[in-house]
């Protein structure tokens, strides 16, 4: 039974040994620098639109393995549109919003062409790739725009000041993100116990109490760890406030609401899923339109980084957040996957992309290890759904 249990437990969190172990491979190749406070926080701030579009395309890879890949272009698009906008002395407000209503947009149309009319989602989402890549030179004019707006660059993460202020300063270590962690641990280790005791008093079988335990320990050490590094240089960027944001709602998108469930349920059996009653349509419908949501928002905070917005930014986002969600336990047949999965997995891509480029490594050797790492975790699902069957 022991063996049995240490298997289970290797296979469900296969992903976040594999992330240990390549932490501790570019801390030995890398002399510590990947764990300096800093790289720590390039790798929150760089990888903000991983996590953003990881959680949007989980949606969409929940309903029978479908991606989009028109995701980067459609950030480029409406990363361009807003910086026009601020350019011409438009309330930033105004911008902000049209950046989103702009992504809500695309993914309402392409959702239409997917869910209604049929269209192979990977057909559909490669015309987009093209006519919104178009559609970002057309707006640019082939131009790099800056972006000059204090107020938008603090607030999404872009310029010297995109940090919450330490409201406890007294020493050189930001107090107050050091107090947002325990607060953070604090939270997680109180909704895991009430959810442990509802559980019990409901009948269900529950893990160990020594197992919940251990967890939480775990978790709650690499918070305050990941939380003393950030207040060693800087403190909270904002653009860990977006993430944060998105990540949460996402995970109660997933666990908590019915519609969730019909992700789940269509990515497992669509034709079993229309016979209950469930119209599968409205179901992709709401994946891609969540998914151009978050394209939107990636553009915003990607464009707040650069401080700017040029015709190339984008290429290569949607294989990024592709990768985080399979990389991330996300099965190629949909109907398996979670936003916890989506965190290792764009957390272990930035790793990577960071560990490499700290290395010296040629950016098409970088291009080579990360398309070995995401077929190697494909060939996991593959195979774990052979044993399965």
């Amino acid at each position: 039974m022991n063996s049995i249990k240490i298997t289970d437990v290797l296979k469900k969190y296969t992903m976040v040994i594999a992330l240990v172990l390549v932490v501790a491979f570019f801390y030995i190749s890398t002399d510590g620098k990947i764990l300096y406070a800093q790289n720590i926080n390039n790798l929150i701030s760089q990888n903000a639109y991983v996590f953003v579009l990881a959680a949007g395309m989980l949606l969409c890879i929940l309903t029978g393995g479908n991606i989009d890949l028109a995701v980067g272009s459609v950030v480029c698009f409406v990363g361009g549109i807003g910086a026009v906008m601020m350019d011409k002395d438009i309330n930033v407000w105004v911008a902000v919003a049209v950046m989103l209503v702009g992504g809500l947009l695309v993914g309402l149309w392409q959702g239409f062409w997917i869910a209604y009319v049929k269209v192979p989602p990977f057909i559909a989402t490669l015309a987009g790739m093209y006519a919104f890549r178009g559609l970002s030179n057309v707006v640019l004019q082939g131009f790099t725009v800056g972006i000059r707006n204090t107020t938008f660059l603090n607030v999404f993460g872009g310029g010297a000041d995109c940090y919450i202020p330490d409201f406890l300063s007294g020493s050189t270590i930001n107090m107050t993100c050091l107090v947002a962690g325990i607060a953070v641990v604090i939270i997680i280790a109180a909704v895991s116990m009430k959810n442990r005791i509802s559980a019990k008093s409901k009948g269900y079988d529950v893990a160990p109490l020594y197992s919940e335990l251990i967890k939480l320990v775990v978790i709650g050490a690499a918070i305050i760890w990941v939380t003393y590094k950030l207040a060693s240089y800087k403190g909270i960027p904002t653009s860990l406030l977006w993430i944060v944001a998105v990540l949460l709602i996402y995970a109660y998108i997933t666990t908590k609401t019915t519609m969730g469930r019909y992700l789940y349920a269509v990515g497992g059996n669509e034709k079993a899923t229309k016979l209950s009653g469930i119209d599968p349509r409205k179901v992709y419908l709401f994946a891609y339109v969540n998914m151009g949501l978050m394209a939107g928002l990636a553009g915003i905070l990607t464009v707040a980084r650069a401080t700017q917005a040029q015709p190339t930014f984008g290429q290569g986002y949607e294989m990024d957040a592709i990768a985080a969600c399979f990389i991330g336990g996300a099965s190629a047949y949909g109907g398996e996957g979670g936003v916890f999965g989506v965190v290792i997995g764009a957390v272990l891509m930035g790793v990577i992309n960071q560990g490499m480029s700290i290395m010296g490594m040629e950016a098409n050797y970088q291009k080579v290890v990360k398309g070995v790492v995401l077929l190697v975790a494909i060939i996991f699902d593959v195979l774990s759904n052979k044993k399965k069957k």
